[in-house]
């Protein structure tokens, strides 16, 4: 089948594109800028080059800071490989098996000679490599590949490379969310298009953009945020379409209690805003200060050239403050704007999925979100610790309307897939969080239990009946 360009296009790097980086097991995310240095994993170059490229292209940094499409050949070892020896117990590492200096390949470097070229020098000039097991030889050039080949490799944003990135240099950001709980919290949230999805997350953005992804732009996503105002660090460097922010609305969790009691414009309304309109309001009826000094002596020192720039830079001063006034006025009619349609998806009080991943502690966030799904929905609240999930868990047990609850640990463990080399890896992560997962029900109102003894029909007394001894 010919390849379609159109078809391609949406897979192929574009200048102003949120990529990320991978090399080896480390990833960045970044914008793609023409002539914009990038250093990663200390190394610097330009991403002009691979502009028009498909995405999981392995670029090789050349010098000068261009790259290069690494063409895909066959992994071929060394010849000098083949030669392999059957222990190791009697290699001893003192630091003098090598012969090449620090010095001597930084002078392979600036001749240029490729990352390949320099492992097979280091080879070359091994005296233990040949006495060393096949399985040591080719950890050892693995090992040293990892290190001298400059390559790189650019990848679509994703929720999955995101989560990694995140977790591997800065996990503090997510609340230690590993991304094979955040593909828990997805399935069990049941998050596909077309549905209403409440969120409430602390983690850089990373959850609420992995959401928008998994529903296509379809929906509506309502992320209720605490604070000043919402962070989307992690949203932005998705690279989504326009209309998928189309699908995304803000609420602040302050005002969640006057939407409960009714009061939509309460809930709808900045609470900022009264407070800069006051503000506004008394700098512009605040008098200004009288001239000091004689008057006399001040239209003795001045001139009418004087008087007319005074009044001319003072026109100015009330002009550009005027803009600004109206500008302000603009985004906080726009903010009002945002809130009101925020609120009438949740006035309805028919979301379809809540999802928690936050620092705070969920349980009283999550007894007031609840109100807002319908029933036989998902939920999941994800924490780091398990101390508060076990207060949710409790708390939902004793006031109903849920069932299907379970709190569980996630748990990973990578593993080393070789031949005769399959076990574990070493280093892994010690724990993933926990989850707390369940579905909501049409709660029935409780009788009290004097009512409930009343409706009950009296039990049936039995008859004694006298018996002769």
């Amino acid at each position: 089948m010919a390849d379609n360009g159109d078809d391609d296009a949406q897979y192929r790097i574009r200048e102003g594109d949120y990529v990320v980086l991978k090399r080896g097991d480390i990833f960045k995310a970044m914008q793609i800028q023409l002539r914009k240095k990038v250093i990663f994993e200390k190394q610097w170059f330009f991403l002009d080059k691979a502009v028009g490229h498909l995405y999981s292209t392995k670029f090789e940094i050349l010098s000068g800071g261009n790259l290069q499409p690494k063409k895909p050949k066959e992994e071929e070892s060394p010849a000098d490989a083949k030669e392999a020896g059957t222990d190791n117990r009697h290699i001893v590492d003192d630091g003098t098996s090598q012969k090449l200096t620090r010095d001597d390949i930084e002078t392979l470097k600036e001749q240029g000679l490729k990352g390949q070229e320099i492992v097979q020098q280091l080879i070359e000039n091994s005296t233990t490599f040949r006495d060393k097991t096949e399985y040591a030889q080719a950890k050892y050039i693995k090992k040293k590949k990892k290190k001298y080949e400059n390559t790189v490799t650019i990848l679509k944003p994703s929720c999955r490379s995101l989560a990694m990135m995140y977790h591997g240099r800065e996990p503090g950001k997510i609340c230690h969310l590993r991304y094979d709980s955040l593909a828990q919290m997805l399935t069990l949230a049941n998050i596909h298009a077309g549905s209403k999805v409440l969120v409430f997350e602390t983690c850089a953005g990373l959850v609420l953009g992995s959401v928008m992804e998994r529903m296509g732009g379809y929906g509506s996503v309502i992320q209720m945020y605490p604070g000043g105002g919402p962070v989307r660090a992690g949203v932005e460097s998705f690279g989504f379409p326009a209309h998928f922010h189309d699908t995304l609305h803000d609420f602040p969790i302050c005002h969640v209690n006057a939407l409960l009691a009714g009061n939509l414009d309460t809930a709808a309304k900045d609470p900022c805003a009264d407070e800069k309109q006051s503000n506004t309001a008394e700098g512009q009826n605040q008098p200004e200060a009288e001239p000091r000094g004689n008057p006399e002596e001040q239209s003795m020192e001045t001139n009418a050239a004087d008087d007319i720039a005074v009044d001319q830079e003072k026109k100015e001063r009330e002009k550009l403050k005027e803009a600004k006034a109206q500008g302000k006025r603009v985004k906080l009619e726009e903010k009002r704007k945002k809130l009101a349609a925020a609120a009438s998806l949740l006035e309805g009080r028919n979301a379809d999925g809540l999802i928690i991943a936050s620092r705070f502690h969920p349980c009283p966030v999550l007894m007031v979100l609840l109100k807002f799904l319908s029933p036989s929905r998902p939920f999941v609240v994800y924490s780091q610790y398990k101390e508060p999930l076990i207060e949710c868990y409790t708390k939902l047990k004793e006031q109903g309307g849920t069932v299907s609850l379970r709190l569980a640990d996630t748990w990973l463990r990578h593993y080393q897939v070789l031949p005769n080399r399959t076990h574990p890896l070493l280093l892994m992560s010690g724990g993933g969080g926990y989850i707390l997962s369940g579905t909501t029900v049409a709660a029935d109102r409780a009788k009290p239990a004097s009512s409930q003894r009343a409706d009950e029909p009296a039990p049936k007394r039995l008859k004694v009946t006298d018996t002769e001894g």
